[in-house]
């Protein structure tokens, strides 16, 4: 783990409290982590055609089916899946001038595959795309267990936030009080890859983990004492 960016910036203003204006500080500090996932997360599916809905349902299922069986297969014991979209939508024709045409109907079922096995990513994708998965996307990296590494970027944006009010407040002649108010935000951004199913028919895959980027921002104010 190491941290590769670290902002602050500040301003001076007053807030009312207690009868009275009081001078505060205030202060922004943001951190940046970049850190090694543990968990690779791929959104798979089948997208299945049929006259009527019942006949789109039904054909999504039988391939739906196949397709799970060798993806919880390359899973293995690592892995899991669960269930992130159905849907079953009409089809139309359009002509100018005239009304739309039903045409059939779409039916659409995607999972969500996740496995702590990083190097299975690329197994993954080829055996879903084998088995006739026909919709492979929103590959990305994650982190199972975000707040160590979270607690730990908020904590170094906090402390960029304090040392940048203490040095406006020593350049204003002044020094700190107390804290009067803090606000954190914190975002987790794994790195996304999509995939197409005519990329995914070349076998084997070779997928790169890389890093994932924990963004953290803390704004504090901060009383300023003469």
């Amino acid at each position: 783990m190491r941290l590769i960016q670290v902002l602050a910036c500040g301003l001076v203003c007053g807030v009312a409290g207690w009868g009275q204006v009081a001078r505060v500080v205030r202060a922004t500090g943001e951190a940046v982590l970049s850190v090694k996932p543990d968990q690779v997360k791929i959104n798979v599916g089948v997208v299945s055609q049929g006259a009527t809905a019942q006949e789109a349902a039904a054909q999504n299922a039988g391939q739906m089916d196949a397709m799970l069986a060798k993806l919880k297969q390359a899973l293995g014991a690592a892995g899991e899946t669960r269930t992130v979209a159905y849907s079953i939508t009409p089809n139309y024709k359009y002509t100018q001038g005239q009304p739309p045409v039903l045409t059939g109907f779409t039916a659409s079922n995607t999972v969500e595959a996740t496995t702590s096995d990083l190097s299975s990513a690329g197994a993954i994708i080829d055996a879903a795309s084998q088995a006739g998965a026909n919709n492979i996307s929103n590959l990305r990296f994650a982190i199972k267990n975000e707040e160590p590494v979270r607690a730990q970027a908020l904590g170094e944006a906090a402390r960029q936030a304090r040392a940048h009010a203490e040095a406006i407040a020593t350049g204003l002649g002044a020094r700190l009080g107390a804290v009067r108010s803090a606000q954190e935000g914190a975002v987790v951004a794994p790195l996304p890859l999509n995939r197409s199913t005519a990329d995914a028919a070349a076998s084997p895959t070779p997928i790169e983990s890389g890093l994932v980027e924990v963004r953290a921002s803390v704004t504090v104010d901060i009383e300023l004492l003469q």
